[in-house]
């Protein structure tokens, strides 16, 4: 197929349909990718034979084109709690597809019931929500949110967080890697370390902040659990400088950490909160923050402001019907408790192996949210390097193991963005104890057959080799 720059002759001809894309061939894939995609992310991809192609999907199991089966023990980064494919939500969408699904001179009908299900189901006072996209949208939705609620200006983010990658979110992010291409950023955000509340009370001393955001555990920066009682202290220090205290739930969400938020743990009421991930029961793209009357009507509580914040997608009938669908799973099948007690076998589990195996250097985690840290090269073979190999160990590692246990294994499992040293472990909260264990045991037969960050390149480059010849 070729572009022709003549409008008047473009038709259907130029166009993959939709019946010939659900006959692509994996090269087929790959190749349209890298001819109008991100090729350089292709080539990463592949390197790791990454670029599967998967072709059905059911609770914790997907298929690709060969036939063959996998766990998926990366969940969707969070966005699969009730599994893939849940039949409830696609049930769900069912029953609404013949309504208006975007009609913006209305108020919407199912949107009405997911904004009440939301109040429901949230902390403390949190009642008034607004329905977007995506975590992104949601996480700037929520800063603009406090500038106007309080007429300040500055935010204070935590080191190695992760809240997006639009200008706003990327912002209060705690990553230079994904940072530098696009600054200057929003003016006047300020970073302090995650978990050390005095350095959150000298910032709030010094600025007189709009908010805090925080994740109550730390996705993407390695699956950072906070010290007890952190934060309880940095929204009292907070509420005593009035500053406006947002938690980030969207990874930590609905039921992932063993409680229906993780900042329940502490028994914290955040002013606002945003979700999004496994809003939309693993099917629809659906985000949301939430937070008090009093906030809302001092940001939007008048005509006036009603429009200064608004989404043409946002609460859309088929995303608002899949995240009622998704909530009535939850707590139906009660998954924040099953997420509790399978998370509890599981970590014990794990640090035995953390016990037996010194690559292993820390396990960590609440729920079925769980980290795996790998130690770093050292001795000899890192000083004959000049530190090189712990530099690559740091970046590499984490998607050495993944690579093994996806290629040897069959289970789908990533490196956390902003600590590639670490490997989560994310599993639908419909997983079985048999495919915790396969797993378990999956990863002992790794740690067996690799000793270390030599051992896992040798075996990644075999891997790099095989996928290479093999395309």
């Amino acid at each position: 197929m070729s572009k022709n720059s003549e409008v008047s002759v473009l038709s259907t001809e130029l166009l993959v349909t939709l019946d010939n894309a659900l006959a692509l061939t994996r090269d087929e894939v790959r190749t349209l990718h890298k001819n109008y995609g991100n090729a350089s992310l292709v080539t990463l991809m592949s390197m790791l034979n990454f670029d599967r192609q998967f072709v059905r999907a059911e609770g914790t199991r997907v298929w690709d084109s060969e036939g063959n089966e996998y766990l998926d023990f990366l969940g969707g980064y969070g966005s699969l709690n009730v599994g893939h494919n849940n039949p409830h939500v696609i049930r769900a969408l069912e029953r609404v597809k013949n309504l208006p699904n975007i009609i913006q001179a209305n108020i919407p009908t199912i949107a009405a019931a997911l904004l009440h299900n939301l109040a429901q189901i949230t902390p403390g006072k949190l009642k008034r929500s607004f329905l977007c996209n995506s975590g992104a949208e949601a996480v700037e939705g929520a800063l603009k949110l406090a500038r106007a609620a309080t007429g300040r200006k500055t935010f204070i983010y935590c080191r190695n967080s992760f809240h997006g990658k639009s200008f706003g979110a990327l912002s209060v992010t705690g990553r230079e890697k994904y940072r530098n291409s696009f600054e200057p950023l929003l003016p006047e955000c300020v970073e302090v370390p995650f978990g050390d509340a005095g350095a959150l009370k000298r910032a709030l001393r010094e600025h007189e902040a709009a908010a805090f955001i925080v994740e109550p555990i730390q996705g993407e920066g390695g699956i950072n659990v906070p010290p007890a009682g952190y934060l309880v202290e940095a929204a009292r220090a907070c509420r005593e400088a009035k500053t406006l205290f947002i938690a980030d739930e969207i990874q930590t969400g609905l039921g992932r950490t063993g409680a229906m938020f993780a900042c329940q743990h502490e028994n914290v009421e955040p002013d606002i909160m945003c979700l999004a991930k496994s809003l939309g029961g693993g099917i629809m793209p659906i985000g949301a923050f939430i937070t008090t009357d009093d906030i809302w009507h001092k940001a939007y509580g008048s005509v006036e402001k009603a429009t200064l914040h608004t989404s043409t997608f946002g609460g859309n009938t088929w995303a608002a019907a899949a995240g009622i669908a998704a909530l009535e799973v939850l707590l139906k099948e009660n998954l924040p408790a099953a997420a509790a007690e399978k998370g509890a076998y599981f970590m014990a589990q794990l640090k035995e192996l953390k016990r037996k195996y010194p690559l292993i250097q820390d396990v960590r985690g609440r729920g079925l949210l769980t980290g795996i840290e790998f130690a770093q090269p050292g001795g000899l073979a890192n000083m004959a390097t000049m530190g090189l190999a712990s530099k690559l160990s740091t970046e590499y590692l984490g998607s050495m193991v993944a690579g093994e246990l996806l290629n040897r294994h069959r289970i789908i499992t990533a490196y956390t963005l902003n600590n590639p040293n670490v490997i989560r472990l994310e599993p639908p909260l419909t997983v079985g104890k048999e495919e915790l264990d396969y797993v378990l045991n999956a990863l002992e037969d790794v740690l067996k057959r690799n000793k270390g960050f030599f051992s896992f390149a040798a075996t990644s480059a075999k891997t790099v080799l095989k996928s290479i010849r093999g395309k």
